[in-house]
């Protein structure tokens, strides 16, 4: 069983898909690892890093691999010389990078995309969208901190008193929850909303203060697979109500929401933040979907009647090293958990097997991708 591992190519990708902590395990477990020349380097992870922890460090890393790993997928050129069927595993973006999963079925690679991971609770040490967004709410509050200007903690001097920031942050799953711990940990004054109202303990028990739509019902427990999915109009425009009044008071608002396989919604206007007070931040995590924020671009500081509106494309490779040190353990606890040690090879076929696996004997057969 040869595992390879790619260089990542795509445009301002640091990470990488294994560690020479996972190397070892997956060796320990009767595999071979190859590992392509500079790999880890955007992870601060040296080439002799991964020969010392028993990898082979190749430029043909990926000929006569049996399964590849990436942190985004790989280019189906990049793949020539691996073995027939293997299995590409990666954040694969099936929705946005449907002709490429096309071409893994037509070459007879086996795609498994993580981001399917289910959200079951055996599942959770896989799941790199926690991983990832974990990590991406707290840089979001980083760099609006940053772009502020201004402290965050209430300070008294003998000069006088600076007032604690007000941060308010919409979307409550992974990332937001981090976002709210972040910003309290440096001192601010926290608020949060979400329409999933289970969510309204989880922001009381980081110490921050839940700002919901009473008039309107809206989730009462999760959404679909933990995500929250498209409210009613009345709804909508209960909350839109709501944020404008909230809104023109904060200093520092971060955005989370995401709809799996869809744009992402918009939760704040032009009109809004024109209400806000000059120099005042919003960091939009869903700008790549299309923004929750009118006006915000990936990458870009926009400035919009004063306000800075900021956001990244791909936050969490700000955080390169820490990122591709919890994404190497998602996929090695993915594939140890379906380790055949007879076969020396892991062997799916269960619910998660089935969530992750897009392509199969030349045919793309996930439900998700079909329906």
């Amino acid at each position: 069983m040869r595992i390879a591992v790619i260089k990542e190519t795509a445009s301002g990708e640091s990470r990488v898909a294994a560690t020479p902590e996972t190397v070892k395990k997956f060796i320990a477990l009767g595999a071979s690892v190859a590992v392509e020349p500079g790999a880890g380097l955007g992870a601060s992870i040296a080439d002799a890093d991964y020969a010392a922890a028993g990898a082979d460090v190749t430029a043909d890393a990926v000929k006569g691999a049996d399964i590849v790993l990436g942190v985004q997928g790989p280019n189906p050129a990049a793949l020539k010389g691996a073995s027939a069927g293997a299995w590409i595993v990666a954040g694969l973006d099936p929705f946005g990078q449907r002709g490429r999963i096309d071409a893994y079925a037509k070459d007879g690679f086996e795609a498994l995309a993580m981001e399917f991971m289910p959200r079951i609770t055996r599942a959770q040490s896989m799941d790199i969208l926690s991983s990832q967004s974990n990590l991406a709410g707290y840089k979001a509050v980083i760099e609006a901190a940053s772009h502020y200007g201004r402290a965050f903690p209430m300070m008294m001097t003998a000069a006088g008193t600076v007032s604690a920031a007000k941060c308010f942050v919409m979307g409550v799953g992974v990332a937001g929850l981090q976002a709210i711990a972040t910003a309290r940990r440096l001192g601010a004054q926290v608020s949060a909303t979400d329409v999933r109202s289970a969510t309204k303990e989880q922001i009381q028990s980081l110490g921050a203060k839940p700002v919901f739509v009473e008039s309107v019902v809206g989730i009462e427990g999760e959404g679909a697979g933990g995500y929250a999915t498209e409210m009613s109009e009345e709804y909508q425009k209960a909350q839109a109500e709501l944020v404008s009044s909230h809104i023109a008071k904060q200093d520092i608002v971060i955005t989370t929401a995401l709809i799996p396989g869809r744009t992402a919604p918009r939760l704040i206007t032009d009109a809004q933040i024109a209400t806000m007070k000059p120099g005042s931040v919003i960091f939009d995590l869903a700008v790549a979907q299309g923004g929750n924020v009118e006006g915000s671009k990936p990458d870009e500081v926009v400035i919009s009647h004063g306000v800075k509106i900021i956001g990244y494309s791909n936050t969490a490779t700000h955080l390169a090293a820490d990122a591709s040190a919890l994404f190497a353990r998602n996929l090695y606890n993915f594939l140890s958990a379906f380790w055949d040690k007879e076969q020396a090879r892991p062997v799916l076929d269960d619910e998660i097997g089935n969530a992750v696996r897009l392509t199969q004997g030349g045919k793309v057969v996930n439900e998700r991708l079909l329906g």
